[in-house]
Parts: structure tokens; C-alpha cells; sequence
């Protein structure tokens, strides 16, 4: 018999959608500027995207920040994704997260979203602990459901019974923002790849076009991918049927571990003239809700689940050794605030807990920017023994 935690307690959608509305006026008094002219250093700019498209029909934007370095970060952003009708069904909002209900991505990029991608962790302006703090960024947000790679529109019926269309736009928008970002930056003396969640998921898939098509004479990168863990034997079909992403993308895939095949496939590339970096936490209490629903169509996490999960993780790491024994990781424990879901966090490296210590080891922060400068280890693989 499974040893479930306690349900947690579920307040209304009405208390949810009070909630998200009170944050978003928060939020909007607070919007990052569109810019009128030209970009001031240490200041975050949204910048629209006429080409773009979320995942509901709606804008879409990016962030970007300037400084006087000639250093380059592209962050890839997570929020979720929709593998089938199902999924798509049930985009995220605050209501639907404070209701208890099941909500699998973000499908548009309301002011609620830019707490979401700015401002904290590796983002965050004006902190000295931060050493990302004199890069250039550019924010590639997402609320397409598809990883970054689709190139697809699909029709669906909601959850309310009326016909809708969920538009998995992840790769066009990427190329729109992609093309902002070597016209605001053309050159990069140093290149970080990063991203979260879904995004960390897109980094080893988009990191070639990134190089070959807009940095091609950059000669110092490091990618980095945080929690993007989940094993699903539909990978492929998903890709190539639902997404209709490029056949780049799911010729790759010969496992349940796409992020293993895509930095594999990597890898064949361009062996150990790139760092790769990999973090994420022993029993991620989202990502372990996904693979739960994945594996047996219930979206929920308890105290077997995260086991599994963990022991998930171990083979994942595993596996990117083998691909290069140069892979650095960055394994975290830290607690899952929302203590009756048990677990661990999800994701760290645009969170306050990246200038935490790890185990009485280095925080993300230190690792990772000792990493970008070839001084590669391991930290906390002690916590998967």
C-alpha cells in the first residue's frame, strides 16, 4: 500500500484568482519597460516580439539586460508542457495551482510571469553575491507547452467544453528572440546556455543553432540545464506528431530520457570543446508529479513517487558521465517549502536558493561561475550513494 502524505489543503478557485490578480497589479505597477531608444546598462527591458506567439493566441515577449561586459548569458525559460489533449486541456494559472487542480503549462505571459523570469537567482540585478551580474541576458520566455521546438497549432476542446487551439509556437519564438539577441549583441566573448525546468530541457536541443547560426566565432561556452528530469517512453512520437518539431529533434531520441539524448547527440558534435553542467534536486516534487502522471496517469507526488524518482536521477547521472566524465553536476536537497507535498524543490538557478550552500559545499552560484571559467567538480553527487 502506498504511504500517501496528507492532501493538501485546497482553498477555492475564487481565492486563487483574487491571489493571481492581486500579484499581477503588483506586478504590472512594476512591468519592465518596453525601451524608447537606446538600452541602459543594469536595467531589465521587455522587449515585444510582433513574430511571437503564445501558447493561447496571445503577445509574446522577451527580457533582455545590458551591461558593459561583452559576456552573454541565453536563458531558456521553463513552464511546464502539454503532451496530449488532456494536457492541453489545462494550462497553469495561480486559481487552478491555489485550488489544488491539475494544470500542466503556462499559455500566455500575463505581468504575473515576469516574477516568474526575472530579478532572482542568476537574474537578479545588483547583488553582490551574484557573479552573472555584469553578463548581457536575454530572457527567451515560453508559454507554449512544447519544450522551445514546436512548430505546430493544435485544436483541442477545454475544460469548459468549447473548441480552443493551443499553439505550440516554442520554436518560432525562439528564432524571433534569437534574432533580437545577436542584433542587440552581435558579439560574445563568453556564452552561457542555460535554462530551467522546460527550458533546461531545450538547452542541448537549440544549443547548435545558438553557436552555428549566431555565435559561431565563440570560442568559450558553457551550457547548463537545471531539473529537467522526466523519463517517457513517448518522447518521440510526442516531438514529431504533437509538436511537429524539426526531425533534428526527435531523430535524436532512442531512450525515455530526452535529456540524455540530446546532450549525446551533442556531444558528437563538438566532444569536450563545450562545458556541460547539469543540476537538479534528489526528489523534485513537480517533476516527480509529471513522471507519476507520465507513467500512471495521476498527477500527484507522494513518498514512493520521489523514491522512484531519485532512484531516476542516480541513472541519469550516470548516463551524462558516460556521454563525458567531464559532465560537472550540482545535486541539491533543499526542502519543498510546500511541506505536504514532501520532496524536494524545483529548480534553483533563478531562485533565492542559488546563493545558498550546498551541504557546506559551494551554492550554485559559486559552482556554476567557476564552471564558466573551466574549473570544473561535482558537488553534492554524495546525496545519490
Amino acid at each position: 500500500m502506498k504511504e500517501r502524505f496528507p492532501h493538501p489543503i485546497h482553498f477555492p478557485q475564487e481565492v486563487g484568482t483574487f491571489v493571481e490578480d492581486a500579484i499581477g497589479q503588483y506586478e504590472r505597477r512594476y512591468e519592465a519597460p518596453v525601451p524608447d531608444g537606446d538600452l541602459q546598462e543594469q536595467i531589465w527591458y521587455r522587449i515585444p516580439v510582433p513574430d511571437g506567439m503564445s501558447g493561447d493566441g496571445s503577445e509574446y515577449h522577451i527580457y533582455v539586460k545590458k551591461a558593459a561586459s561583452r559576456r552573454l548569458c541565453v536563458f531558456l525559460s521553463g513552464g511546464g508542457m502539454a503532451w496530449n489533449a488532456f494536457t492541453a486541456a489545462r494550462p497553469v494559472t495561480g486559481a487552478k495551482v491555489a485550488a489544488g487542480m491539475p494544470n500542466y503549462y503556462w499559455n500566455n505571459l500575463r505581468p504575473f510571469t515576469q516574477f516568474m523570469n526575472i530579478n532572482t537567482g542568476i537574474t537578479e540585478i545588483g547583488n553582490a553575491k551574484n557573479p552573472f551580474d555584469d553578463w548581457n541576458f536575454v530572457v527567451v520566455t515560453y508559454a507554449t507547452g512544447d519544450l522551445h521546438i514546436g512548430d505546430a497549432s493544435f485544436p483541442y476542446e477545454a475544460e469548459d467544453g468549447t473548441q480552443q487551439v493551443l499553439h505550440f509556437h516554442g520554436h518560432r519564438n525562439f528564432l524571433a528572440a534569437m534574432r533580437i539577441c545577436r542584433e542587440m549583441f552581435p558579439e560574445a566573448e563568453r556564452l552561457l546556455i542555460a535554462g530551467d525546468s522546460a527550458g533546461g530541457f531545450a538547452v542541448p536541443a537549440l544549443a547548435d543553432e545558438i553557436l552555428t547560426q549566431y555565435y559561431p566565432d565563440c570560442r568559450e561556452v558553457t551550457l547548463l540545464s537545471d531539473s529537467s528530469q522526466l523519463l517517457y517512453r513517448r518522447w518521440k512520437s510526442t516531438i514529431r506528431d504533437l509538436w511537429k518539431a524539426a526531425p533534428e529533434r526527435w531523430e535524436a531520441v532512442h531512450t525515455n530520457n530526452l535529456t540524455v539524448d540530446w546532450y549525446r547527440q551533442l556531444y558528437e558534435k563538438y566532444g569536450d570543446t563545450i562545458r556541460y553542467l547539469y543540476a537538479g534536486s534528489v526528489r523534485d516534487y513537480l517533476l516527480s508529479a509529471y513522471y507519476n502522471d507520465v507513467t500512471h496517469k495521476e498527477y500527484s507526488t507522494d513518498r514512493e513517487v520521489q523514491e522512484q524518482y531519485y532512484r531516476n536521477m542516480r541513472g541519469m547521472i550516470r548516463d551524462l558521465k558516460k556521454i563525458t566524465p567531464a559532465f560537472s553536476m550540482f545535486v541539491y536537497d533543499f526542502r519543498n517549502l510546500r511541506f505536504l507535498l514532501g520532496g524536494t524543490v524545483h529548480t534553483a538557478v533563478r531562485q533565492k536558493r542559488f546563493y545558498f550552500r550546498n551541504h557546506g559545499g559551494p551554492s550554485m552560484a559559486e559552482w556554476l561561475a567557476d564552471a564558466e571559467r573551466g574549473i570544473l567538480c561535482d558537488v553534492g553527487t554524495e546525496l545519490l550513494m
